[in-house]
């Protein structure tokens, strides 16, 4: 199949080696964040927050939470140009729902009139509320439609990334606690260009279940 978004999702891979000396431009890196601040959730919940590791300093922090697992993953912090950090608001109030409300109403994409009523698809964020007002099991499940949405961002610019769920949220949070604000980090996703040399998943074929075995039309 020739279509763009096909090839787009063909060539891109999950990267195990990147070329250090390669960066990703500040325009690309723009064309990015508008890409993460685009991405949809749930009633516009946008219960969120993603940090752009890109200094030295911050490479070397989010380099320190691989401290005790996922080793695996920690050469990503210095060698990638670029990580993203994603994290989820455990504790979504409606309070916080209303700011995006307002910013709803603010844009013009939602009259005036309509402010109160749309107050109530806040609903949906109730029903994964617990007693203790967590809701972190919805919250998180936003933050991966921003990832796969930003991940096929970076196919379209030619930009290699490897998602992380091997990290250490705890150290994480513990590293980057106030860039947080009491969000947390359970994903992570590298951004770069791959060492085509030394990957050893670069240029290998797909492997994917064959359509009819995941899709019935009906």
């Amino acid at each position: 199949m020739s279509h763009q978004i096909i090839k787009d999702l063909s060539t891109r891979y999950t990267v195990k080696k990147y070329d250090t000396a390669k960066r990703i431009s500040a325009e690309d890196i723009a064309v990015i964040k508008e890409a993460i601040r685009l991405s949809a959730s749930s009633i516009n919940s946008q219960p969120w927050k993603f940090i752009l590791v890109e200094s030295d300093e911050g490479k070397q922090r989010l380099h320190d939470t691989f401290a005790n697992k996922h080793q695996f993953n920690q050469l990503h912090a210095k060698e990638a140009s670029h990580t993203l950090l994603l994290a989820y608001d455990p504790k979504f109030t409606k309070e916080k729902f209303s700011k995006r409300v307002d910013a709803e109403v603010s844009s013009g994409h939602l009259p005036t009139e309509m402010r109160d009523s749309f107050m109530g698809a806040y609903a949906f964020a109730e029903m994964n509320t617990d007693e203790n007002g967590n809701n972190g099991s919805w919250t998180k499940a936003q933050v991966y439609l921003a990832l796969g949405n930003i991940m096929h961002t970076l196919a379209r610019l030619g930009i290699a990334s490897t998602p992380m769920e091997g990290v250490d949220h705890e150290l994480i949070g513990e590293k980057f606690q106030q860039e947080l604000d009491g969000h947390i980090c359970e994903v992570a996703l590298a951004m770069g260009y791959q060492n085509a040399e030394d990957d050893w998943n670069y240029g290998l074929p797909k492997a994917r279940l064959a359509i009819e075995e995941i899709i019935e039309v009906v």
